[in-house]
């Protein structure tokens, strides 16, 4: 029997198998999600790239509307949440295709606000970006847009919405779902499954808490007391053989909570880091970084004995058991290679020579501050009394600024540059509170204080304390304008994004 479902508090601290048999295997860990959008198996030939000419594009693509629903999130007596969700199904969705297919859906409109979907992590062409106020036009109650792309990269990303002014709300009513593209040649596994977390803000009633804050915006985002994985509350647990290889992609698609992941009964290695692929390490202390759009591709060979447990825990309050495998059955004996990488991508450059690089500050200011009688107070205060709370008395819809403009629609670029171009951005947070950071269209690499030398893995997504400055380095290869915005969507919807262009 699965442990009771605690809830969660919203301490802002706590930080060769053939595809037959992957699919069956995949299925048998129960993680096979429902609304699972295939475009397509490893034996199909890749469709041809869509004409965006063509009249009939948008009729012959697969349509996923977005709309209204429910899902039981507590049990019974209490009632059923209202959400808003895709195509009728209350599970996340996972889009599936090969390198070299396109991704072809039209996004139908049914609820009542401005929607866009943002595909984060794909180097994708500006006008797919999925910006809302930016990148398109939103797609108003009642319309559609057709998404067509190629992803020019194999990896792990997430479908969020994204709309300048309105982003918290349809991802907190609990839009959000997971793309993943496969290699042409992927690692022998026995399985290769996706998870999404989510987090909901619930009342006692279980319907959601009322959206637009501006405390919430101001702190820490909207921290939910309920968290799902792929839809259902957590923890969840599923069965696999003994001694199975299983391929594990991990994505955090909250509105706002950050965490830190543990691995407990099983050996974990990363192969990938926000959909690229990495030298394969094991976690530091058992333990990986999850701030809001992060993701990870974990290569895992469950034990070899029936009866044991492997567990992913959130290292939430007193931790949180996100999902548990336990081994059962007849154990595989196939003969394979110890786990290693799944290999580099070629698209990508192999240094970034950093001597001639354009270099621009970013600084992040704003938020909620405690005010300085009550930081006196605290000094002297019982330890058991609570800290003092945090304020905000501005513009609710202008709490954070970058470099000194609060962003919305219409917002130039802070800078400029030539594609091939490569770029330095001293990224420096002034704010009270650790930023989760997204660079859209590309990827960088986090550099080391003296520009000596960058971490081994590729990221569009990190976390920036408080008080702290960070280097990131990349190529500006891709055209358009672009985003470097905040993973916490209340702080995105109140103004903490920036862009730049390249031309």
């Amino acid at each position: 029997m699965p442990p009771s479902r605690p809830v969660l508090p919203t301490d802002p601290r706590a930080g060769t198998p053939s595809r037959r048999t992957l699919l069956a295997t995949a299925a048998a860990f129960g993680l096979m999600p429902e609304t699972g959008l295939a475009q397509g198996s490893s034996s199909e030939k890749p469709p041809a790239a869509p004409n965006p000419a063509a009249p009939d594009a948008a009729v012959s693509a697969p349509a996923l509307p977005a709309a209204p629903g429910k899902v039981r999130l507590r049990p019974e007596p209490a009632a059923e949440t209202p959400i808003w969700c895709f195509d009728g199904k209350t599970l996340p969705p996972l889009v599936r295709i090969k390198l070299g297919q396109p991704v072809r859906l039209k996004i139908e409109n049914r609820t009542d606000k401005p929607l866009s979907l943002h595909w984060h992590g794909v180097r994708n062409v500006n006008a797919m970006d999925g910006v809302g106020g930016v990148t398109q036009a939103s797609i108003q109650p009642g319309a559609d847009f057709l998404y067509q792309f190629t992803p020019p990269d194999a990896g792990t990303y997430l479908i969020r919405p994204l709309v300048v002014g309105g982003a918290s709300e349809p991802s907190g009513r609990g839009l959000a779902g997971m793309l993943i593209v496969e290699e042409v040649n992927p690692p022998l596994v026995d399985a290769d499954v996706g998870l999404v977390m989510q987090d909901w803000r619930l009342e006692d009633d279980a319907s959601l808490m009322p959206f637009g804050q501006p405390l919430f915006a101001a702190t820490n985002g909207r921290l939910g007391n309920l968290v799902t994985v792929n839809g259902k509350p957590v923890p969840d647990t599923f069965e696999a053989r003994p001694g199975a290889r299983v391929r594990l992609r991990l994505g955090n698609a909250c509105n706002a909570r950050g965490t830190r992941l543990r691995f407990e009964g099983v050996k974990v290695y990363v192969a990938a880091v926000d959909g690229q692929p990495t030298d394969t390490f094991e976690p530091l202390r058992a333990t990986l970084p999850f701030p809001p759009g992060t993701r990870y591709d974990l290569m895992v060979d469950l034990p070899e004995q029936e009866g044991a447990t492997c567990s992913i825990i959130a290292l939430v309050g007193q931790g949180l058991t996100l999902a548990t495998v336990t081994t059962k059955g007849a154990k595989i004996t196939d003969t394979r290679l110890p786990i290693g990488p799944i290999g580099e991508n070629k698209r990508l450059p192999a240094e970034i020579k950093l001597q001639n690089a354009l270099r621009r500050d970013v600084v992040i200011t704003g938020g909620a501050f405690v005010p300085k009688a009550a930081k006196d107070t605290g000094k002297d205060a019982p330890k058991d009394k609570p800290a003092p709370e945090p304020v905000y008395t501005g513009d609710p819809q202008k709490i954070w600024s970058v470099n000194g403009t609060s962003a919305g629609t219409g917002l130039p670029p802070i800078f400029t540059v030539k594609r091939g171009q490569v770029v330095v951005l001293a990224l420096r947070n002034e704010t009270a509170f650790p930023q989760a950071l997204h660079l859209h269209g590309h990827c960088f690499r986090l550099l080391h204080p003296l520009d000596d030398g960058w971490e081994p893995y590729w990221l569009d997504t990190f976390q920036l304390l408080e008080g702290r400055t960070a280097r990131i380095g990349f190529l500006a290869d891709n055209p358009g304008r672009w985003l470097i915005s905040a993973t916490v969507l209340e702080r995105f919807d109140t103004g903490l994004w920036t862009l730049f262009e390249v031309t």
